[in-house]
């Protein structure tokens, strides 16, 4: 089996569709892409698709990128250039560039249709299709594997999902034997698994398609009149009656239960993912060796927690800290920091995410926040503390997180990070 799943992966070239802007992560993604929002005090999520082709023994990835796309590519370009070409190993960036149509890309099926010509250079027997804006850690060799030993034209990854969660997905029906018989996108009334009516079948975003079926229907779809060119609203419902399109249920390999994936789509759901992280066995294991997370960071100083008085005693409780942070003084509880973050004197941190290169002043109290990359937060700054006032500054979300970027502290963005 390691063989076959070996000899599988070795013939997959991984797409992974880059180019959204994520506009429910509001400021965040207001000078970068989602894909390229920092996560878990290190990354990026554009990290965990990329190291889960890695782990899977895909080294054929192309990142097709399109909105606000320059430190996405920055990144790329300085943390993942370590495949060997000579190997034919590579992580290429495919921008949108007008190569087959006039215009930009417009929607999940014509980003690729319009890379195909590059797609056929590479010559792979299948195509792994991924979006890359979640959080997850997954084998797509077992999910390949799965999709030859069946005969499936196409090979959707599912989760399940709570039944009015659902609405925000493409939703399966399926068979028995898992293949599938329904779909519908982000639909009002979402079809529960039968026998579990308070659940769902959604749609991970991940496809693997046989590569001449994945022509045919993107050169069908890219002649139909009126076609969104989308995998969810277009490509899938049209193939579930004349091929053979299987679901692949996304489970832990050891315990057959539902693995760990998180779309971190709104600022609720960044702040909670990330949150998660600092507990004592989160679920989602970023100290696991035999799946590590690859990213690019610079080299720097451990962090430092530096005073020991009374008054003021540099600490770190239930937290997550990065490299170069130094913490003076000042007291950090429930909390992550990235890189490069500086908390003064008699600042206290808590239940925050604080992301690179951001200074905290002295005697700033910061509860229930994000501070996004670079802000350099004043003295005697309280944020989180009184909604009505966090909301004539800042951003607050449904539940009471507050998102704070420079130009909300009066400091214009000077460029992409």
């Amino acid at each position: 089996m390691r063989d076959s799943r070996s000899n599988t992966s070795r013939d997959t070239l991984a797409l992974i569709l880059a180019g959204g802007r994520g506009s429910r992560l509001k400021h965040l993604t207001q000078w970068r892409s989602k894909p390229s929002v920092p996560f878990g005090g290190k990354f990026r999520i554009i990290d965990f698709p990329l190291s889960n082709c890695i782990n899977s023994g895909i080294r054929q990835i192309g990142v097709l990128t399109q909105y606000k796309a320059h430190s996405l590519i920055l990144h790329i370009q300085k943390g993942w250039g370590f495949l060997r070409g000579e190997f034919n190993e590579f992580v290429e960036l495919l921008p949108a560039q007008q190569r087959i149509e006039n215009s930009w890309y417009a929607g999940t099926a014509d980003a690729i249709y319009q890379n195909i010509d590059i797609i056929r250079g590479h010559k792979p027997k299948f195509v792994l299709v991924l979006a890359g804006d979640h959080i997850y850690k997954m084998d797509y060799a077992a999910m390949i594997a799965r999709h030859v030993e069946t005969n499936a034209d196409m090979t959707v990854g599912v989760i399940d999902v709570e039944v009015d969660k659902a609405k925000e997905f493409g939703v399966m029906s399926v068979d028995n034997d898992n293949w599938v018989t329904d779909f519908a996108e982000k639909p009002d009334k979402p079809d529960p698994i039968p026998g579990n009516p308070k659940m769902a079948l959604a749609s991970m975003g991940i496809y693997i398609f046989n590569t001449d079926f994945l022509f045919e229907q993107l050169i069908k779809d890219a002649d139909t009149p009126g076609s969104t060119h989308d995998f969810g609203k277009d490509i899938i419902p049209s193939v579930i009656k004349p091929y053979r399109v299987l679901a692949y249920p996304f489970r832990d390999l050891d315990t057959g239960v539902q693995a760990y994936w998180r779309d971190v789509g709104t600022i609720d759901a960044y702040w909670s993912a990330n949150m998660e992280l600092i507990g004592v066995t989160p679920e989602l294991n970023l100290y696991d060796e035999r799946w590590p997370i690859w990213t690019y960071q610079e080299q720097l100083p451990p962090a430092k927690f530096v005073f020991d008085d009374d008054e003021r005693r540099g600490m770190a409780v239930d937290s997550m800290i990065s490299g170069g942070c130094i913490v003076s003084g000042a007291q950090v509880s429930n909390s992550l920091l990235f890189s490069n973050v500086r908390v003064n004197s008699f600042a206290t941190v808590d239940q925050s995410v604080i992301m690179p290169d951001v200074e905290i002043g002295r005697d700033c109290q910061i509860t229930k926040a994000i501070i996004d990359k670079g802000c350099e937060v004043p003295a005697g700054t309280i944020i989180g503390e009184n909604r009505e006032d966090d909301e004539r500054r800042f951003y607050v979300s449904e539940e009471g997180v507050v998102l704070v970027t420079s130009a909300m502290l009066g400091k214009e963005l000077q460029y992409a990070r």
